[in-house]
This record gives structure tokens, sequence and C-alpha cells, in this order.
């Protein structure tokens, strides 16, 4: 027997949007992971005005951070408790679900409608106002939120604690493309969803490098925090290149407080990095012994590259 609670957007698209329409309900749109006591509080926040519908995504992840557990995607068995238990209650407003892919939002916000719709951070990648489904709500002038995937901040601070991330090598020999590697993996470790920067530092023998640390850009003061708070950019409307606005330590200056802290001789270093260094990184990396920077994607018109060169650096880009 069909649920007639439940709805899929692959039913909906070709078909009538009355059944979804005629709730005149709050949207969650497809979270990241949250808890049952997080999912209770928006319930008791949102079901008082109306019905709710939540978003489920179809991915185990959200888009662009696959595999990565501090982005996984809600299962719904997390919160089917509180669905239930609503459902069994008197009140005239309820829990609905509506299953879709994310790359599905945009359609979604586009043909049904909502009396508002509700974003939890860290559920998408890059910053939202960048996003095309930012633009479908201003379109057509439908309120939204951004509220936190935590009940609170001790919530917050224990997820980062207990989330398990993947092993990275802290030692060894590597060619290039194991050192560029590297900088990948570890950059996973961020939380920062508005872009993930990690490099390694090698020192080079013959045609192999040996690994001296790596790091990734760290959300401060701890890696939930942007999440539970808002990231200043989103809460800024800041373009992406404007650091006035940034929630992270740098990936390059992490390293280096790492260098300093262990007694790391920079002197004919190599650094290897995902993204090149952004035009305050790469003025202060002029000014230390690292030798050469090898790096996969450009930033800021290249500016990098010729501060660097400028200060006797090789800079090359690996592609």
């Amino acid at each position: 027997m069909t649920d007639p609670t439940a709805f899929d957007w692959s039913g909906l698209a070709f078909g009538s949007k009355k059944p979804v329409n005629s709730l005149s309900a709050t949207f969650i749109a497809a979270p990241r992971e949250i808890s049952e006591p997080r999912f209770a509080q928006l319930v008791k926040t949102y079901l008082p005005e109306g019905n709710v519908i939540l978003g489920l995504a179809k991915e185990p992840y959200v888009l662009g951070f696959e595999n990565q557990p501090q982005f996984r995607t809600l299962d719904v068995a997390t919160v089917q408790a509180v669905i239930d238990k609503v459902t069994a209650s008197t009140s005239k407003h309820k829990v609905y679900t509506l299953h879709y892919f994310q790359r599905e939002l945009r359609y979604i916000l586009e043909k049904l409608d909502f009396r508002k719709t509700v974003f939890i951070n860290g559920s998408w990648k890059y910053s939202f106002h960048t996003q095309t489904p930012y633009y479908v709500l201003v379109t057509r002038n439908t309120p939204y939120e951004l509220v936190s995937p935590f009940t609170d901040e001790a919530e917050a601070k224990a997820f980062a604690a207990q989330t398990v991330l993947p092993d990275i090598p802290t030692n060894g020999t590597f060619n290039e493309r194991g050192m560029l590697e590297i900088a990948d993996r570890i950059a996973k470790h961020s939380y920062d969803y508005g872009f993930q920067t990690g490099v390694a530092l090698g020192r080079r023998s013959t045609a192999t490098y040996k690994l001296l640390a790596r790091a990734y850009n760290s959300v401060l003061p701890y890696q939930t925090y942007a999440m539970h708070y808002g990231a200043s950019r989103e809460t800024n409307f800041s373009p992406p290149n404007d650091l006035n606005y940034y929630d992270t330590t740098h990936a390059e200056v992490e390293l280096l407080i790492k260098a300093q802290r262990e007694r790391i001789d920079l002197h004919d270093t190599t650094m290897f990095i995902n993204l090149l260094p952004c035009p305050a990184c790469a003025r202060m990396i002029s000014r230390t012994d690292i030798a050469e920077i090898v790096y996969r994607e450009d930033h800021s018109d290249g500016y990098a590259v010729k501060i660097l060169e400028l200060s006797d650096k090789k800079v090359r880009r690996h592609v």
C-alpha cells in the first residue's frame, strides 16, 4: 500500500503537483546528517506553523563530498521515530517526506510551492548564495532560512570529535603524483564546505620526495563552528575570493605553523597543493625557504605565480 505521506520527485516531476502544493508546507531541503534530537527541534519549530516536508537525498553523501563521513546525508531511519510520533499524534499538521536526487533540487523549488524552505548548513558545496537554488528562491520570492545541523554547541563539538576521518600517511617517500594525492586526501579532512584545500610538504631526493608534513584548511575555532553558527561568507553574501569573510586557517598557514612547532627545516622543500595559494598566502610563502610550489587548480588570475616567481621560487602546475 502506498504511503500517502511519502513523495518521490520521480513521480511528481511529470505529474500533478497538487498533492504537495495543497499542503502549504515548510520544506526542509535534503540535509546532511542530523541527529534525532535536532530533527525533533526542527519539527517543534515548524510544525505549529503548518505541515513539514522533509527532503531526503537519494545519494549517501552531499554532492562533491563523496565518501567523506562529515558530509553524509540524512538516513530517514535516524528520524523515523519522530515522524511516527507526529503521525500518531492529534496534531492537524503532519510530517511528509520527499525523496530526490540532489541535482533535482532546482526543479523542485521551481515547480513546487512551499511556505518556506529550510536549508541545513553543510548540505551543499560552495557558498549557498552562489548556487542555482538560491536564485530560484529569490526569483520566486520564497522565504528561506539557513540553520544549524546541531542541537547546540556541545553536539557540534562532539560530532567533530567523534567523526573518524580516513588515515593519511604521515611519513614515507613518494613520487610527485603521490605527493599531490596526499594533498588531495588530506584536504578531505576539512569541514569547510566552501572549498577544501590540502597541502603536502616534501624534500626531493632524485625522483622522489620525502614527506615532511601535510595540512588542510581548518575551520576555527573548531571544525563544525561554521556549520553551527553559519558560514561568515554566506552570512555576508561574500564573493568566492573575498578573504574578509572566511572561517578557516588556510592549509598553507596550517603547514607553516606545523613546521614551526615541529622545527621542520623548509630549506629546498617543495609544497604540493591542490589549489594555487591565495594572494595573502603567496606573499607569506615568498618569505620562506620553500623552494618550489606544485599545484593543480588556478586561483586569483595567477597572482601567486607572479609573486612567487619574482621571489625566486619555482612554480609548476600539475595537470
